[in-house]
């Protein structure tokens, strides 16, 4: 079988090719970095090491790669004969890929193919497979539109590893944590007899995906801003700090107090997760920098993300929310220059008020909290 994944980056590598390479399939990566690109055409496989005691090697084989950049007909005609399309290259990048999604399902129909296939897209986002399909069904017309939706579907997903920053002689070798978590709504799939061993498939994926999203990633970046606060440049520094490791602590204690009340998850099982995905942050092995953490800081401020959503919905349940107002409030101190939205989160804070900034960057109406988040913005400025 044959897997078209968009995205040959470390996460592509490790963690979805790792797990396609595991259920026998040939994988075509396409990017639009050459390096990456030459070496996988050039060597036909890549190595992963767990990034725990041992260190153990992983080899991959049957892979190749595409340039979208410079030959974008042939990442159709590979779609039209894809088994699944796969991709991990980053929520604000999806759009950008849908053009040439359509162009390979325009061909698949163009070819009589009835063969159903789903597309894929393992990001940290909610509803990332069903975001992309708006985006590729705007690149086709009313008839192609309707054949897509007999035979091509956009399951969603959550996806969970660490695969920190790393560089390395070679580019293709990659660096992961050994845990890893894919589970895929089995309800919107199009070709649900591919079962992927592995992967756990869900009748509905939003506990899964909020579980993720309010636990590791809240957890990380709480890790990273907390961090960034105290001068810490890397989360291995970070989490040798009681104090940094004690406010993740009670995140994810406010987190999971949500997630139990919200999707009835076990309280026992969900505190044995919390306490794993702290064990994970504390990995000697994999040390990522707080700048990759925490980057993006606007984003991560978005109404819907992994901090305002958590306070919204537990003030709306009564429940406590001071540690993620706490670290909300940090989030406006993450600078650095070569994250672009960091760079322009200082200037508004230059140009603004700190309350309009709040309410831009949130989309908060809800003027207790604006003034909750204030208060913990002006606290962090008078420890500096």
């Amino acid at each position: 079988m044959l897997d078209v994944h968009f995205g040959a980056g470390n996460i592509g590598r490790g963690f979805i090719g790792e797990t396609l390479a595991d259920n026998g399939f040939k994988i075509t990566f396409v990017d639009v970095n050459e390096t990456l690109i030459d070496e996988l055409n050039k060597r036909n496989g890549y190595t992963i090491e767990l990034a725990a005691e041992g260190q153990k090697h992983i080899e991959v084989h049957d892979v190749k790669g595409i340039n979208n950049g410079k030959d974008p007909k042939a990442v159709a005609e590979e779609i039209a004969k894809a088994d699944m399309v796969t991709t991990a290259i980053g929520p604000k990048i999806l759009k950008f890929i849908a053009p040439l999604i359509a162009d390979g399902i325009k061909l698949r129909q163009a070819n009589n193919d009835t063969q159903t296939l789903d597309v894929i897209a393992c990001e940290n986002m909610i509803g990332g497979s069903q975001s992309l399909k708006k985006s590729v069904y705007e690149a086709l017309n009313d008839d192609e539109q309707a054949w897509a939706d007999q035979y091509i579907g956009f399951p969603n997903a959550a996806v969970d590893r660490i695969v920190p920053l790393q560089k390395h002689d070679d580019p293709l070798f990659v660096s992961v944590e050994p845990f890893k978590e894919w589970v895929i709504d089995k309800s919107q799939m199009k070709n649900p007899e591919i079962q992927l061993k592995g992967v756990d498939y869900a009748d509905d994926l939003e506990p899964y995906i909020e579980r993720k999203l309010f636990s590791v990633n809240t957890g990380h970046a709480t890790v990273a801003y907390t961090g960034n606060m105290k001068g810490y440049k890397t989360i291995g520094e970070a989490v040798k700090d009681d104090s940094v490791v004690e406010q993740a602590k009670h995140v994810l204690g406010e987190t999971g107090d949500l997630l139990i009340q919200k999707w009835g998850f076990d309280p026992e099982v969900h505190h044995a997760y919390q306490k794993k995905i702290l064990s994970r942050f504390e990995n000697p092995y994999i040390s990522d920098d707080i700048e990759r953490v925490g980057r993006t800081p606007i984003r991560k401020l978005g109404f819907d993300e992994r901090f305002i959503r958590p306070i919204r919905e537990l003030k709306e349940r009564g429940r406590d929310y001071s540690a993620l107002v706490d670290t909300a409030g940090m989030m406006f101190f993450f600078n650095y220059p070569n994250d672009s939205e960091s760079v322009k989160l200082q200037q508004m804070l230059k140009d603004e008020p700190i309350d309009q900034v709040i309410r831009e960057t949130t989309g908060l109406k809800d003027e207790d909290l604006v003034n909750e988040i204030k208060a913990a913005y002006e606290k962090h400025l008078a420890e500096k």
